[in-house]
C-alpha cells in the first residue's frame, strides 16, 4: 500500500470504469474526491491508499473519518481492478484501512452500497470481510434501489 499519487489518476478512472459496477456519475465523483485529496494535501477528511502488483496500480481505497462522531470512519470508494479480482489485492485494502482505523483508537467503519443486481458481488465481498447489514433504506437512490449500509465494528482499549 503507498499514498496517492496525481500520476495514478488516468489508472484508478480506468480501473473504476472497468469494474462496471459504477455510474459515469459515480466515476465522476470518485475522481473528484482523489482530486480533492491531491489538491488539498491539508485536508483530514479523505485517506486514499493504492495498492500495486509489480509496480502497476491495480486498486485503491478512500475513507475517512466522519465528523462529529468519535471513532467512526466512513469507507467511501473501494476498486480493484477486474484483471486481478480474486487476487487478494480488494481484502489488502480492507485490511489496511481497518489496521489504520484500529491504529487511530476507531470503533468502527460504515460504507454503503447499492441493492442493484451489479453489486451484488461487492455486497457479497462486504460480508465475507466480516461486515454486517446495519440499515437499509428503501428506494433510496431511485425506486427499486435501496442502500444499504454495511458495518463493522472493534473492539476499543478503554484509557485507565
Amino acid at each position: 500500500m503507498r499514498s496517492l499519487n496525481r500520476s495514478d489518476l488516468p489508472q484508478l478512472t480506468r480501473i473504476l470504469e472497468a469494474t462496471g459496477a459504477f455510474t459515469d456519475v459515480e466515476v465522476d465523483c470518485a475522481v473528484e474526491l482523489l482530486n480533492i485529496v491531491l489538491d488539498d494535501p491539508g485536508q483530514q477528511d479523505y485517506v486514499v491508499a493504492v495498492a500495486e502488483d509489480a509496480g502497476k496500480v491495480v486498486g485503491y481505497v478512500l475513507y475517512g473519518p466522519v465528523p462529529l462522531t468519535q471513532g467512526n470512519y466512513d469507507l467511501y470508494w473501494i476498486a480493484t481492478d477486474p484483471a486481478v479480482q480474486g487476487k487478494g489485492f480488494g481484502q489488502q485494502l480492507m485490511h489496511h484501512v481497518e489496521n489504520e482505523v484500529r491504529r487511530l483508537g476507531g470503533r468502527m467503519i460504515c460504507l454503503e452500497t447499492s441493492s442493484q443486481g451489479g453489486y451484488e458481488k461487492t455486497r457479497k465481498f462486504y460480508d465475507r470481510a466480516g461486515y454486517v447489514e446495519e440499515s437499509r433504506i428503501r428506494d433510496f437512490y431511485k425506486t427499486g434501489d435501496d442502500r444499504i449500509t454495511y458495518v463493522k465494528r472493534f473492539s476499543v482499549q478503554k484509557e485507565n
